[in-house]
């Protein structure tokens, strides 16, 4: 079979290593968890090669990228309809599972912070993620409060999920080599069913703080709150960066309270 041309468009970087990719799905923690594992933008199935080892895991691929599919599907004839040519962005999970599921990919650089978002609106079926990222978004999730790399992602992806950075990856084991560094994280989701606060409040207090993250957030978030009956709130006097989730949930009961 003749390979898949990377496409610039697409974000498109290969990995060759075979090592990495075998390390890659080895982080996947899905025994007793659940069985279905949804592969995004496979290529040349460098990552499927493992994940097709593994027993017990019901395998699916989605690339958006036509060449790639053709491609897969001679190297997997016995994937049939669990190989998807589709945008994983539009994508109805449906397609792949009714119960919780995990995701794993090499992403499309690109598109990762899309991804992760469209992880965060499924989060009750999207019970684990491990996947290669830029180091930077990499370490932007994972980032803990009081670092000038922590903001809305970080804050929203660990209100439900654990965030771990597993290891970086270096440019040379891709073809072609992206001009930054890699790294590769694992998000579990954790017990929060639900925010014990207004989580849709909560949403606009998060971005609204980022938004303007040089400002304190009584400036930052002003259009949100009472300004009279929170003059003396001390939270307000803090930067967002300054802010854990659990201090977020604090804050937007009060916001709500004194509406």
């Amino acid at each position: 079979m003749s390979l898949v041309s990377a496409k610039k468009h697409l974000g498109q970087h290969f990995l060759t290593d075979k090592n990495i990719a075998s390390k890659i799905v080895d982080s996947l923690k899905y025994q007793g968890r659940y069985t279905t594992v949804l592969e995004v933008g496979p290529g040349m199935g460098v990552l499927s090669d493992f994940l097709l080892q593994k027993e017990g895991l019901n395998t699916h691929l989605i690339d958006i990228d036509t060449e790639s599919y053709h491609f897969l599907k001679k190297k997997y004839p016995q994937l049939g309809d669990r190989l998807i040519n589709d945008d994983f962005l539009e994508m109805d999970f449906d397609k792949v599972s009714t119960e919780p599921f995990g995701i794993i990919g090499n992403f499309p650089y690109n598109i990762s912070s899309q991804i992760l978002f469209k992880v965060l609106d499924n989060r009750d079926r999207v019970v684990e993620v491990v996947g290669m990222f830029q180091k930077e978004v990499a370490e932007r999730c994972a980032v803990k409060p009081g670092s000038k790399e922590y903001g809305i992602l970080s804050v929203f992806l660990q209100a439900y999920y654990q965030v771990e950075y597993l290891f970086t990856v270096k440019a040379g084991v891709f073809n072609p080599p992206p001009k930054v560094l890699s790294a590769v994280i694992r998000l579990t989701r954790n017990e929060t069913k639900a925010l014990d606060c207004d989580e849709k409040l909560f949403w606009q207090v998060v971005k609204a703080g980022f938004n303007q993250r040089r400002k304190t957030l009584r400036n930052a978030v002003s259009s949100l709150i009472n300004k009279e009956k929170m003059t003396d709130e001390p939270m307000l006097d803090l930067r967002a960066e300054r802010l854990s989730v659990a201090d977020f949930v604090v804050l937007t009961n009060k916001i709500s309270a004194a509406r």
